[in-house]
């Protein structure tokens, strides 16, 4: 692994130890690390939509995207407390999926770090879409960690 994409998808107890694993291997391998927070464009337009309504005041992509990126800041931050590594952060709006495969492909990314969900009572895995997606169209490993659905 020479440089890694972990997605940071929420600041949840599965995100931040996927993070932090990501992390321990780049900083065993001397890998470069990039972490990743897509705003869902759909996510954008409601903060946009209700900006608008409630105060008349609109919600600028540049903004939107430091907001992402300061996100990805607060959990890159705990999840990797403590550990030796340098890692860059990055924050955009978009299509998830289209977004994360971008970054891995602008960055020349070999390895990308992603949650993803079980979904089958009976304990098999089951991806969520967006895993699934980019389990098919990322041209490296994927690390995926699933977590129960909520």
């Amino acid at each position: 692994m020479e440089r890694a994409l972990a997605v940071i998808r929420n600041d949840s107890d599965q995100t931040k130890s996927l993070i932090r694993e990501a992390g321990e291997i780049a900083a065993g391998t001397g890998a470069d690390l990039y972490l990743l927070h897509v705003l869902p464009e759909e996510e954008y337009e409601d903060i946009m939509s209700s900006r608008l309504e409630s105060d008349g005041k609109s919600f600028p992509l540049d903004e939107a995207e430091m907001e992402a990126e300061h996100f990805a800041t607060q959990v890159g931050h705990k999840s990797l407390e403590g550990l030796d590594v340098e890692y860059e952060v990055l924050g955009t709006v978009g299509r998830e999926e289209t977004a994360i495969l971008d970054v891995a492909d602008e960055r020349d990314c070999d390895h990308v770090f992603i949650s993803g969900r079980k979904r089958s009572p009976s304990g098999k895995a089951l991806f969520g879409d967006l895993t699934q997606r980019i389990l098919l169209n990322f041209e490296g490993r994927v690390t995926v960690q699933l977590h129960e659905e909520e």
